[in-house]
């Protein structure tokens, strides 16, 4: 029996859509059970979060006066961004901010409830229905609710916001959100944390599950009490003082006088030796805590999957140390508003840098699309990804900084524009050729356009964000300030020595 092509082939045809409709059928009696591509092999995730940075501490990012070859090394293989900002705070304690926008991805005004966070998904509990395990080490200075909903387990966890770098009161985080164990170990903070987080990723040389590993460390938040060694190696060999200090901030920018803690640890006007010294020993925990994050770098290179793991280096923000006559983080210039930033991991290129405006809490949309995660709704943070694997230069055109209801700020990388309401003042600053804002442009005749375009952009930001404070007041305040009659305040987490030395010996 003989057979035309043409019949073959249709045949053929017949044969081909008769067995894919048995494919279909068997499909259906298995539950409707589909055939999807495999998830690539999702990523580690380890987030560094120091306390109180200035952006100018690692060496790597142009300061030949500190020792940090850890993070140096990190600044090598990786990507460095030079404009990341803290985005103000509702409190003093700028800490808890921070942290509350870290772990929400949202700016502070968006976060209605600030102490335990009802209702926001949160970074590491996204991650963990995703499949990861999720642990911390270090500070926690939002509250147990939310730590129990947030973290699967923990070691060393500090519930506080400041101690005693050498009497740390920890608790550990059980599975069942238990709180336990609470003892004031010997050691040091740094140590300890770093402790906690190379005993965690010791653990995971035997395991195939991806997890994200938090340490927070206290370091180099006050008392600014490192191991003797590391303060004696800056009293020898001395870093220059800020080129920005000054005795005292030349006005009230509203949150010096009675209320800021910070500013009560050294008196007015600023006496040059006490601060310098203060400086050192600064130095001296940002060094020693450089040498723990080189521990927990050794651990990491151990893991199985260590080329397919990311780390973030970053601080919740930076801190004045004498720069313009001020030494907290309550304030809106560059030294206290901005922190360092450092990524590195597959696809990062290294030894590369960004002037990108970035935000601390683009942590959270970053980590969430390496872990191919979608975004919760809501969410105001920015992925980071497309910086460093160039498909864009900026993942936003302006940063918005506001501090409470008594300083707002705005700059666009270049331009840097200051309000101050109560006192109806105004302060422009060019970064690019004034980086540690000296030089008040902001009646220059020929910078008023630029001056008016800033000020409409903080105040789009204002309207997005639903935050009501006025700029300008009926009734303003004096401009100037007398300091000489404030007075030095001790606190009970200053160790002796300190209290020896800068307090006259005086207690509480």
């Amino acid at each position: 029996m003989s057979c035309s092509p043409r019949s073959l082939c249709a045949s053929i045809l017949f044969m081909g859509r008769l067995f894919c409709s048995m494919v279909i059928a068997v499909s259906g009696m298995l539950g409707g059970l589909t055939v999807h591509a495999s998830k690539p092999e999702r990523p580690n995730l380890i987030l560094l979060f120091a306390d109180d940075q200035r952006p100018d501490t690692v060496g790597a990012f142009g300061n030949p006066h500190i020792h940090t070859p850890h993070l140096d090394r990190l600044v090598d293989q990786g990507m460095r961004f030079n404009r990341n900002y803290c985005a103000g705070s509702y409190s003093g304690a700028v800490c808890v901010a921070s942290r509350t926008m870290l772990m929400t991805g949202r700016h502070w005004m968006r976060v209605a409830d600030r102490k335990d966070w009802k209702g926001l998904p949160l970074l590491p509990e996204v991650l963990a229905k995703e499949g990861y395990r999720t642990f911390i080490t270090g500070k926690w200075h939002n509250g147990q609710r939310s730590l129990r909903r947030a973290f699967q387990s923990g070691k060393n966890v500090f519930m506080g916001g400041m101690s005693d770098h050498t009497k740390v009161p920890l608790v550990d985080l059980k599975r069942s959100g238990e709180l336990v164990d609470p003892r004031t170990p010997r050691g040091f903070s740094s140590q300890l944390f770093a402790d906690a987080a190379v005993e965690f990723l010791k653990a995971q040389t035997e395991s195939d599950q991806p997890f994200f590993l938090y340490v927070a460390f206290t370091a180099p938040h006050d008392p600014r009490n490192p191991p003797p060694s590391y303060r004696e190696r800056y009293y020898r060999d001395r870093p220059p003082m800020p080129p920005n200090f000054l005795p005292a901030h030349p006005f009230d920018n509203g949150f010096v006088r009675g209320v800021g803690r910070d500013e009560s640890l050294a008196p007015w006007p600023r006496p040059e030796e006490m601060i310098h010294d203060q400086l050192c020993e600064y130095y001296g925990l940002i060094t020693h805590l450089d040498d723990q994050v080189g521990r927990i770098l050794h651990a990491m290179q151990q893991l199985p999957k260590v080329k397919k793991t990311y780390l973030i280096y970053t601080a919740d923000h930076g801190l004045a140390m004498g720069s313009h006559g001020l030494l907290g983080k309550q304030n809106i210039y560059e030294h206290s508003v901005r922190s360092p930033f450092i990524a590195v991991g597959p696809g990062i290129q290294a030894g590369t840098r960004t002037e990108a405006l970035t935000y601390i809490h683009d942590i959270y949309a970053t980590f969430c699309e390496l872990a191919g995660v979608d975004l919760p709704a809501g969410v105001d943070s920015r992925s980071l990804v497309p910086l460093w694997n160039g498909k864009t230069e900026r993942v936003r055109q302006t940063a918005f900084l506001p501090f409470r209801d008594v300083m707002r700020g705005i700059t666009d990388g270049r331009w840097k524009l200051h309000r101050y309401p109560h006192v109806n003042h105004t302060l422009l600053f060019d970064l690019h050729e004034d980086p540690h804002e000296m030089n008040d442009l902001a009646n220059v005749p020929g910078l008023k356009v630029v001056k008016e375009r800033l000020m409409r952009s903080l105040e789009d930001w204002q309207e997005r964000l639903g935050d009501g404070l006025s700029l300008t007041t009926d009734q303003p305040k004096p401009l100037e300030m007398d300091f000489l009659g404030f007075e030095q305040r001790l606190d009970r987490w200053q160790p002796k020595w300190i209290r020896d030395k800068y307090f006259g010996g005086r207690s509480e």
